[in-house]
């Protein structure tokens, strides 16, 4: 279970401007929804922006939808848990499927306006396929708004000693006013607010930190002595992955983290796509993942070295490092740091960092939530042919709806002591076998619609049943090992159902899969128009990223 650090040493004094410049940021919060509000006159616009958004306001939305727990808390915990090996859910487990998801995936996802992940499968597959999917991804949804939810009250409680359940319930509330409001919008823009307040959050915690350790040599001189050499070795990441040869973890880190689970989750969660589907143009939406990726390989470096400094600077940390009684887990560094570390008066921004974080993953998951029920569920099975009126109240509905039920599901993950275990077990799930099947679809032209509807299914059932098996007793695997094996089973089966099924089916025709197919689709279709300005090039940002990726470990091979 995770500590709930309510003891009264663990909580900051804060002060009269604390809470005044917390409340002054929810100010800003809502009123970026009210104005969003009036741009909001058809469902379009209130769950897709209306395609308007210029590529560095959906770049840092899309970098700032992943930046709520799962980074603060479950990287930060990593990186207090396992040291450098934590560096590769950025430069293995993302940049990668960012730059394919660009590149590859993104002029098929925009070029046919499609306005969800599902309704893609939809035009691909058929419509079971895309229910199916439609109904994985809103359970997904829900689960991981929980999931920032159950975060941000762990931090309140355990700074401010607030109850959890009104932590939950208030921030629950916020997120759902500007999106309500706002709707993607609102969302977005909060989004790319949230992500300048997160960094000026976690840039001084990183800084401050090191400077108490006694620099980066002080950290590494730290850690050897207490006996974590394996926190300073990326490679093989046996800690990490719970594979005990180093060739397997090392194969379990490139392939099962670096190509199954990340390329499951970037080319296919809506929740990420969806900020690119709001571009305003092509050019714009391909330029989207490859600007976030910027600063998502930088922003490593203060999420997970703060983590790092928490193995040796908190004792209750250092305690389970040792494998001693703790009082707290590996989820409580962030909010221990910032008790250890920062002076009154920088707490209301802290806090207000932290905020920004849960509410930005939340309003992510929420948003995408409300898109995929209204279009994929609502208009196109349940009550197909109202007018774009209907639409729009149904989508402000089911964000109430959505919300609500985020706060009902945000005590399960109270179930792991490092929230990242929840939320990789989470992506084997729903976003590994997805990706599966989109991408065999992708490139085979003759895989069926019950094909795609019956390896989704099949690998989802699997990844399950991998899981369960772990946690019974069958496999033991540590750390995140199950959810790596349990992605790579789902893929192997979804494509073996998909395949052996579509030889006793009949594909679409030809015709119908321009577009949607590689190979049914010319490259002049599949271009994208370009911008003037080298900047603007999507090969050169991919080699910038790339270079910033590589270069991330050599840099801590040699230091």
């Amino acid at each position: 279970m995770i500590a709930l650090a309510a003891a009264a040493p663990q909580r900051i004094d804060a002060h009269l401007v604390d809470y005044l410049l917390v409340a002054f940021y929810f100010v800003v919060v809502l009123g970026i929804g009210l104005i969003a509000r009036r741009s909001v006159s058809s469902s379009l616009d209130f769950l897709l922006s209306g395609r308007s958004l210029p590529a560095w306001v959906t770049g840092l939305a899309f970098v700032s939808a992943n930046l709520g727990a799962t980074e603060l808390l479950g990287q930060a915990a990593n990186g207090a848990q396992f040291g450098e090996q934590a560096f590769h859910y950025y430069w293995i487990g993302a940049i990668p499927a960012m730059v394919f998801l660009a590149l590859v995936m993104m002029p098929f996802y925009y070029g046919s306006k499609v306005r969800s992940v599902p309704e893609f499968l939809g035009r691909r597959f058929d419509a079971k396929t895309q229910r199916l999917q439609g109904l994985l991804f809103a359970i997904a949804s829900v689960l991981l708004a929980g999931v920032n939810l159950y975060a941000m009250a762990i931090v309140v409680n355990a700074l401010l000693g607030w109850p959890t359940w009104l932590a939950i319930v208030v921030a629950g509330i916020i997120v759902l006013a500007y999106t309500f409001l706002g709707g993607l919008s609102a969302a977005i823009y909060n989004e790319v607010l949230q992500f300048f307040v997160i960094v000026v959050t976690m840039v001084p915690i990183t800084l401050v930190g090191l400077h108490r350790v006694g620099g980066w040599d002080g950290l590494v001189a730290k850690l050897t002595a207490n006996g974590d050499t394996n926190m300073l070795q990326a490679f093989p990441a046996q800690d990490l992955t719970g594979i005990g040869s180093s060739i397997g973890s090392t194969f379990g880190v490139v392939l099962g983290l670096g190509f199954v689970t990340s390329f499951g989750y970037w080319t296919t969660n809506f929740t990420e796509v969806q900020r690119a589907f709001s571009a305003r143009n092509a050019a714009a939406a391909q330029r989207t993942p490859l600007i976030a990726a910027i600063p998502k390989v930088l922003i490593a470096l203060v999420i997970i070295v703060p983590g790092m400094i928490a193995a040796v600077l908190i004792p209750g940390i250092e305690s389970l490092k040792r494998g001693l009684p703790s009082d707290v887990t590996y989820n409580d560094a962030v909010p221990l740091l910032l008790r250890e570390l920062l002076p009154s008066g920088f707490l209301g921004v802290a806090l207000a960092g932290l905020l920004a974080a849960f509410m930005a993953g939340m309003a992510a998951n929420v948003s995408s939530f409300n898109t995929v029920f209204t279009y994929d569920l609502w208009q196109d099975w349940l009550r197909p042919g109202r007018d774009d009126a209907h639409y729009l109240k149904v989508g402000r509905l089911v964000t109430v709806v959505g919300t609500a039920l985020a706060i009902g599901t945000a005590f399960i993950a109270a179930g792991f002591s490092n929230i990242m275990d929840y939320i990789q077990t989470l992506f084997s799930f729903f976003n590994v076998p997805l990706f599966a099947v989109f991408a065999f679809g992708l490139f085979w032209k003759k895989l069926t619609g019950s094909g795609g509807f019956w390896g989704l299914l099949s690998g989802t059932v699997s990844a399950i049943v991998v899981f369960v098996m772990n946690q019974v007793g069958v496999l033991s695997l540590s750390g995140q090992g199950s959810s790596f094996l349990g992605g790579a089973v789902a893929t192997v089966v979804a494509v073996l159902v998909g395949l052996v099924v579509s030889r006793g089916g009949t594909p679409r025709p030809e015709a119908d899969l321009r577009g949607l197919v590689w190979t049914l689709t010319p490259a002049e279709v599949r271009a994208v128009p370009r911008e003037a300005g080298w900047y603007r090039s999507p090969v050169v940002l991919s080699v910038i990223v790339l270079v910033l990726a590589v270069g991330g470990y050599v840099l801590f091979a040699v230091i």
